[in-house]
């Protein structure tokens, strides 16, 4: 039995290691070999571009450092705002951000366009004026209203585990708001505050679908290297700015990795009970004041896409109508149920990788794999537009030739939301007290049964979570796919984004709402099924105990 249980563990790990490997370190170093080696020849061709175009690089740093700040104010302010408030309203304000995280990337831009554009709601409709709303300030602005709901969660949470008995006792010394902000609240915030930092800089930096819908002349390299690639075909420059772009990324990313061990490992403290903060002060009326403009932004952002979808304009009047809903027929098809079972598929396999990663590292203490979970981490900090090169130059020929087909789209889709998978199961088995698994030996459980009975039972609901991430990932995904998906077997995202580029924003609008309710129905039926399994483990745990 110990051959047999042996032997299943040395084929797990032998395909973890060889999926790893293959599917994200392959097309890693695949892109920085076809950029450097032509022929076999090393060439610097596909850098030339930085004699004349050097700016793309300022551009794209000046946009993901301005974004960077307004994303990091923002998000603190709404934390502080809903540290103040009551539960229910903070509740509310934690579900509208949720909503918010599973759209498309680039619905902003879309209510941007709808809202602010030469035909404008507001600027046109009713303040009559035509402005140029595209160019980099637009782009910040986007890109930042798109970075805050993570960002702000990301906050929320940190400061629910903040000690308030402190804060109480400071209160009771007589401690004026702004005080307890900045001597209590702020330095316990502070990692958390460069984690939001860190991570809004990598997704700025790395997004191309908000330059090039409402950019204009403004050009950034993650936007280039699409236009590039798309345009001229010409991959190796689309690669060289690629890899220009991890430079920073990369750097980053190493900060990244020390301040969240820092978030994991600090202990903030007791929350059982209530914090009693006097609502005034400069600090938290301006923290008041910039959650209520952004609160407002994300209203009139889906109030007019839902505006959008169901309405029309004839002679200068806007009028009821349905006719969008009837047009999208032309476009989905069957891109649909293509982008569900894509995104199920990647979703279950990429928490069960992630799953499996972890529990050889934790649980079974396999010393050699930490580093190919160093690789597992690696899709978070490449842009996706270098994934989706890797994925080309590695899987076009043999002896893997999966170009053209529905497995290299499920592939990438599933290993670039690994990185998550892997985080919440290593955050999960760490918890898991090592004299639970002794017990279970000790009474005579074999591997499987300790996997099944402890591991399974510990880790279910990351599971769900997990799952409920891989599949809005992939449902929202645009970067990693958008070079490798063939026109027959295009996703959603990609159809709404054609959509938008032709100009027809209504159509798009009708899109964008059909992507946020399929993410929230099916988000909601994973957690409807965790929680009758759960009611089903307590039902069956009572019987057995009634029987004993």
């Amino acid at each position: 039995m110990k051959r047999y249980f042996k032997f299943i563990d040395t084929i797990i790990i032998f395909t973890l290691v060889f999926c790893l490997f293959t599917f994200i370190l392959f097309p890693f170093l695949k892109v920085f070999y076809s950029t450097f080696f032509n022929d076999g020849k090393f060439t610097l061709e596909g850098f030339a571009f930085l004699k004349t175009q050097s700016k793309l690089l300022y551009n794209s740093i000046f946009v993901a450092f301005f974004a960077t700040i307004i994303t990091t104010i923002v998000s603190v302010s709404i934390g502080i705002f809903c540290f103040t408030i009551r539960k229910s309203v903070k509740k509310l304000i934690s579900f509208v951000l949720m909503i918010t995280m599973i759209s498309p990337p680039f619905v902003s831009s879309l209510a941007y366009i709808k809202l602010f554009g030469r035909r404008g709601f507001i600027t046109h409709d009713i303040f009559n004026l035509s402005l140029n709303a595209y160019g980099s300030f637009g782009v910040i602005l986007m890109q930042s209203i798109g970075l805050i709901s993570l960002s702000a969660l990301m906050i929320i949470s940190s400061l629910d585990g903040i000690d308030k008995e402190q804060i109480n006792s400071a209160r009771s010394l007589g401690a004026k708001t702004n005080n307890i902000i900045l001597d209590i609240i702020l330095p316990q915030l502070l990692p958390s505050i460069k984690v939001v930092a860190i991570l809004s800089f990598i997704r700025s930096i790395a997004d191309f679908s908000t330059p090039l819908i409402i950019g204009g002349s403004f050009e950034t390299l993650a936007s280039k290297s699409y236009n590039v690639f798309i345009s001229d075909g010409n991959i190796i420059q689309a690669g060289a700015m690629n890899i220009i772009l991890c430079i920073p990324v990369i750097f980053t990313f190493i900060f990244y990795i020390k301040n969240s061990k820092i978030i994991s490992n600090t202990n903030f403290g007791s929350n059982i009970s209530e914090v009693n903060i006097e609502k005034k002060g400069i600090i938290f009326s301006f923290a008041v004041f910039l959650s209520t403009v952004f609160l407002i932004l994300l209203i009139l952002q889906y109030s007019s896409i839902v505006l959008s979808a169901f309405t029309d304009y004839s002679k200068g009047k806007l009028y009821f109508t349905f006719e969008h809903f009837v047009g999208i027929k032309n476009y989905i098809d069957k891109t649909v149920f293509r982008s569900i079972y894509y995104s199920l598929i990647s979703a279950f396999f990429g928490s069960l990788i992630g799953l499996l990663l972890q529990y050889y590292i934790h649980i079974r203490k396999v010393k050699f794999l930490r580093i190919f979970d160093f690789i597992a981490t690696m899709p978070y900090m490449l842009p996706g537009t270098f994934f989706g090169i890797g994925y080309i130059l590695a899987f076009n020929n043999y002896p893997i030739y999966i170009t053209g087909t529905a497995l290299i789209v499920i592939l990438n889709v599933t290993f670039k939301q690994l990185p998550f998978s892997t985080k919440i199961f290593s955050s999960s088995l760490e918890t898991i007290d090592e004299n639970q698994i002794l017990s279970a030996k000790d009474l005579g459980a074999n591997e499987f049964y300790i996997f099944k009975d402890v591991i399974l039972s510990h880790t279910k609901n990351h599971f769900v979570i997990s799952m409920i991430n891989g599949f809005n990932s992939t449902m929202t995904t645009v970067g990693s796919i958008i070079f490798i998906v063939y026109p027959a077997q295009k996703v959603l995202t990609l159809v709404m984004f054609d959509v938008i580029n032709s100009g027809k924003y209504n159509t798009a609008s009708v899109l964008a709402l059909l992507i946020i309710l399929i993410c929230l129905s099916f988000s909601l039926l994973f957690m409807l099924i965790n929680y009758i399994l759960n009611k089903l483990g307590d039902f069956y745990v009572f019987r057995s105990k009634k029987f004993m």
